[in-house]
């Protein structure tokens, strides 16, 4: 496959691409980038990689962050992560209190911010120094030292921090969070605030590809096949909130979406994708990072379907 003619082609066709979308602001930092910012990479598993635009730009990576973190609480406790959160799509905003009221405490899946809540709650029980342990393991899969916090955004998130903050005191309510509360915002808020590129993205979602079996990174810790397999699934089921089901459709790939502007997408046996274009639709996700993606799995015709 000629990836790098394919994303020529992309890159024609959405030049006429009218986006409607809008910059987060509800994290005042996330306001503040710029729209017209747009970046592909495609890192694929014979070792070759292929970049277009903006792509080694470093914005929030904002919900992606979610995969990493659950993958490293999955490394950590395995299955006892799920006696803690369930693996079900939502069909509801990402931020929702309303069902987490009606499922006593319980968050449908780790992808939506009160699952992520717990993943948080889980690694601070089990790390040593659980910001830097976290950043660590996050370099070591991208295998690039060079990733960081980005303290201005982390530091926007805690001010504006109210939802997240009620999700939290609820599911402490309920007996779901063990750790002081407002230790499991600084840490979420953290991983969220994560600064990376596409090309750094690609690389950190190796360890998703052929479940285990393959990974560009020589130092990273490679997942145990049937954590890879699970993930993924959850991905596809869950990776863009109550638009999932819409992506899946359209794509037909797992992925994960961030209020950053990022969408990361893998074909376990042959890619991973990371796309960014800030300005999001009305449910969150990457306007033209979308049709992005549609468009690859078209010409390409490779999707998991």
């Amino acid at each position: 496959m000629d990836y790098s003619k394919v994303l020529q082609e992309i890159k024609e066709e959405i030049a006429t691409f009218k986006n409607t979308g809008k910059v987060a602001t509800y994290i005042p930092e996330l306001g503040k980038v710029d729209p017209s910012k747009f970046g592909v990479y495609l890192q694929c598993t014979d070792g070759n990689g292929y970049g277009l635009g903006d792509s080694l730009d470093c914005f929030s990576i904002q919900s992606i962050s979610k995969v990493l973190s659950l993958a490293l609480a999955l490394k950590l406790k395995g299955k006892e992560v799920w006696k803690r959160i369930g693996v079900e799509p939502s069909g509801d905003p990402f931020n929702s209190l309303v069902q987490l009221e009606y499922e006593k405490g319980i968050p449908r899946n780790p992808f939506i911010n009160a699952g992520a809540l717990v993943v948080a709650d889980i690694l601070i029980s089990e790390l040593e120094n659980p910001k830097e342990d976290l950043l660590q393991f996050v370099r070591n899969i991208a295998e690039d030292q060079s990733v960081e916090y980005d303290e201005k955004v982390a530091a926007s998130e805690m001010e504006h921090k109210f939802r997240n903050a009620s999700l939290t005191h609820l599911m402490k309510d309920f007996g779901n969070i063990k750790n002081n509360v407002d230790d499991v915002l600084d840490f979420y808020f953290h991983q969220c605030s994560i600064a990376m590129n596409c090309k750094q993205l690609t690389q950190a979602f190796t360890i998703f590809l052929n479940y285990g079996k393959y990974d560009l990174s020589k130092e990273a810790a490679v997942l145990d096949p049937i954590l890879a397999k699970r993930i993924n699934a959850l991905m596809l089921t869950c990776g863009f909130y109550d638009e999932s089901g819409e992506f899946a459709f359209t794509v037909g790939l797992p992925g994960k979406s961030g209020v950053g502007g990022g969408i990361v997408a893998l074909h376990p046996r042959y890619y991973s994708v990371a796309v960014w274009s800030p300005p999001l639709n009305k449910n969150g996700n990457s306007e033209l990072g979308m049709k992005v993606l549609e468009l690859l799995t078209t010409k390409t015709e490779i999707s998991v379907f």
